[in-house]
């Protein structure tokens, strides 16, 4: 896609939702297995990926392809909440710019605070599987970054300052929600790499002595365009393993869904918790 392709669409994409009279204020992005963390909703409306355009269809198992438009009941009244059952990744061949399109979409359609679950891999064994990380900063090892010859007037600065990227009032918040529920949670740093491989131990060992804790495979480049379209932003990655080499165990995707559906019961609490709080 060019720039003007993803403008296009991002201006196409949101008129196509808006037509069903949706008009969500924040939005929740479901990752790998995380289907059952969806918030109760009311008046609830359902959009396939593959309906809206310019969205490609997810090929990842535990990445339903849905949208889900809803009312949210919190406490400081009714908060409309979109709800994107799984995410598109770079490693299945989709651009940068396509894979980051739903944000653009959102941003255009109102949403002003944004919501991005994943499962990642520990490097810290403070952060042990069943854990949550609040994402406070990531190091982009992906070799690409979704700005990069992806600029168009109307897509907000070329040059975005990222050192706030990671909203800290809602760390703040989703640490405290956390506690209250009694559910393991503490700040780290989001490496982020390309895939669809796991990282081998010796790179584990580099990027845990560079400041990492976790590691995945997404959010870093949703993140960086949810900064640039000036979006609130807060990343919960649930800990589905530890990472290659710390301790001896073969990982496989399997067993991440497997954790990630015993786990969405706490996370689906801890987004609500969440919720009711904006």
């Amino acid at each position: 896609m060019t720039p003007a392709e993803i403008l296009e669409f991002s201006k196409r994409g949101a008129d196509f939702l808006r037509a069903k009279g949706v008009a969500p204020r924040a939005a929740l992005v479901l990752g790998s297995g995380l289907g059952g963390s969806i918030p109760d909703l009311t008046d609830t409306v359902e959009v396939a990926y593959t309906d809206v355009p310019g969205f490609p269809k997810p090929t990842v198992v535990g990445h339903s392809g849905k949208l889900l438009f809803g009312t949210f009941k919190g406490k400081k009244g009714p908060l409309p909440v979109a709800v994107m059952q799984g995410r598109f990744h770079h490693y299945e061949g989709h651009p940068m710019g396509q894979i980051t399109l739903p944000v653009r979409v959102l941003a255009n359609l109102g949403v002003k605070t944004l919501v991005l679950t994943s499962a990642v891999g520990s490097m810290d064994k403070k952060l042990p599987p069943g854990s949550v990380c609040v994402v406070s900063d990531h190091i982009n090892f992906m070799g690409a970054n979704p700005l990069r010859g992806c600029h168009t007037p109307g897509f907000g600065g070329m040059f975005p300052d990222l050192s706030g990227t990671y909203t800290p009032a809602l760390r703040k918040l989703a640490l405290a929600e956390a506690k209250r529920l009694k559910l393991p949670a503490r700040e780290g740093v989001y490496v982020a790499c390309h895939g669809p491989s796991y990282e081998t131990p010796a790179e584990i060992r580099a990027y845990s002595k560079l400041g990492g804790s976790i590691v995945g495979m997404s959010v870093v480049p949703e993140a960086i365009v949810a900064r640039q379209c000036g979006l609130d932003l807060l990343v919960l990655s649930w800990i589905s393993n530890m990472a290659a080499g710390i301790i001896k165990e073969t990982l496989t995707h399997h067993d991440v869904l497997a954790l990630g559906q015993r786990m969405a019961g706490r996370l689906k609490g801890l987004a609500t918790g969440i919720l009711e709080r904006l």
